[in-house]
């Protein structure tokens, strides 16, 4: 352990920030294994730790790490019709994103991501109010539409979660389809998003990779305690907990 020491300290952070990193790891495991919404959480949470643009790219690893175990089990049921008809929407939002976060400042791109998140809620608070009392588009400028603010808020704050919920329950797919299907579609936009996080923002470094690995218990943790806590926990009141808790620290990022 004495050997490991200098490796740790050599990332100069806090106690609160490794804490946060861990719980991070936690809640993304977490969101990949029925816990919808509980991923939004960790946007704020780590802008608030190491700020808006850095937390980025900090993050992107952490997901793709956990985009690995959802393909995984779920690869199966992907509709890949769906992922199709979106993905070119999504590029497009994704350079788009890219072009905007690039020429801001730091101040605006955290109002920014807030702003995000926050629309996210909305979209979250407003699906769960509707459910089935209204009938969601399917056509295709709906997906493109949504394709586009999922692509651009991914690129901006890994928020696109709400956006691609919206899509595929308006799809009515089944639940390992669901699941599947949302999986490959966030494996592959999460990595396009790697060179250009990498060689246009440069928040993706190999110091950056290797402190998101070390994450990687806390994600297979996150993904068990996720199955056990969907068993246990009245959904209901689990959802009005993450809305509230993420609501809050996305206003701090103003």
């Amino acid at each position: 352990m004495q050997n490991l020491a200098p490796f740790f300290q050599s990332y100069d952070l806090t106690t609160l920030q490794w804490v946060l990193m861990g719980l991070s790891g936690l809640l993304i495991g977490m969101s990949k294994t029925g816990i919808s919404g509980v991923g939004l959480m960790v946007v704020p949470i780590l802008a608030n730790a190491f700020g808006g643009r850095p937390s980025v790219g900090l993050l992107l690893p952490i997901l793709l790490f956990a985009d690995v175990f959802a393909v995984t089990w779920y690869h199966r049921h992907a509709q890949w019709k769906h992922i199709l008809r979106l993905l070119p929407w999504a590029f497009a939002g994704i350079v788009l994103a890219t072009l905007i976060g690039k020429s801001i400042s730091d101040q605006s791109f955290n109002r920014l991501l807030a702003a995000l998140v926050m629309g996210g809620i909305a979209i979250l608070i407003w699906r769960d109010i509707k459910s089935d009392k209204i009938k969601v588009p399917r056509s295709r400028w709906f997906a493109g539409v949504l394709g586009l603010l999922g692509g651009f808020s991914t690129m901006i704050g890994n928020a696109a979660g709400p956006v691609m919920a919206l899509y595929l329950l308006s799809m009515r797919l089944p639940k390992n389809s669901y699941i599947g299907t949302g999986a490959w579609f966030f494996f592959i936009v999460n990595l396009s998003k790697v060179p250009l996080h990498i060689w246009s923002w440069k928040t993706i470094t190999v110091n950056t990779v290797l402190l998101d690995i070390m994450v990687l218990p806390s994600i297979a943790a996150g993904a068990f305690l996720g199955i056990w806590l969907v068993r246990l926990l009245p959904e209901k009141y689990y959802r009005l907990l993450v809305i509230a808790t993420t609501l809050l620290s996305a206003l701090l990022l103003f």
